[in-house]
């Protein structure tokens, strides 16, 4: 079942940014449109705290779950179905070797400077778009809040 909200709370894309994170960070639902949402954003939140390195400590249970192969082809098609391929080319580039890395890095298998040297990469190619997916993802919760919340007349 949805959230219910009122139209008035929901006027502008600021409002249904809001409201979108509000689900994404309180509802557990299996469905395909709030799952991309979730990867997305997921994403999204923790490269602009921390990026990819605290992308890759927070998600680290989540890809150990579903493996490294298949979060990588998830987020790839979110990012590719809301426009934001030069984003999907960063995870392509740099996704499989961080993780291996990462994960070699956790068992003592590799030096920290190797890891931190493709984060920084990593980083670097995020950091020089310039904050274009925060448009993506406005754009993109706009289209599917509907989907996510159940919108009613006040």
């Amino acid at each position: 079942m949805k959230p219910k909200m009122y139209r008035s709370t929901l006027m502008n894309p600021d409002d249904i940014w809001n409201a979108v994170i509000d689900v994404l960070v309180s509802e557990n639902k299996e469905n395909t449109v709030f799952q991309e949402a979730s990867t997305v954003y997921q994403y999204y939140s923790e490269l602009e705290s921390g990026g990819h390195e605290s992308l890759l400590n927070w998600q680290s249970e989540y890809i150990e779950d579903i493996g490294i192969t298949t979060y990588l082809k998830e987020l790839i098609s979110i990012l590719e179905k809301i426009g934001a391929h030069e984003y999907a080319n960063i995870v392509k580039k740099y996704g499989l070797k961080m993780w291996e890395i990462f994960m070699a890095l956790e068992n003592d298998q590799v030096d920290e400077n190797e890891f931190l040297s493709i984060i920084e990469k990593a980083n670097n190619d995020y950091a020089n778009l310039n904050g274009k997916l925060e448009e993506f993802l406005a754009s993109y919760f706009v289209n599917i809040y509907t989907e996510l919340i159940e919108v009613v007349e006040d």
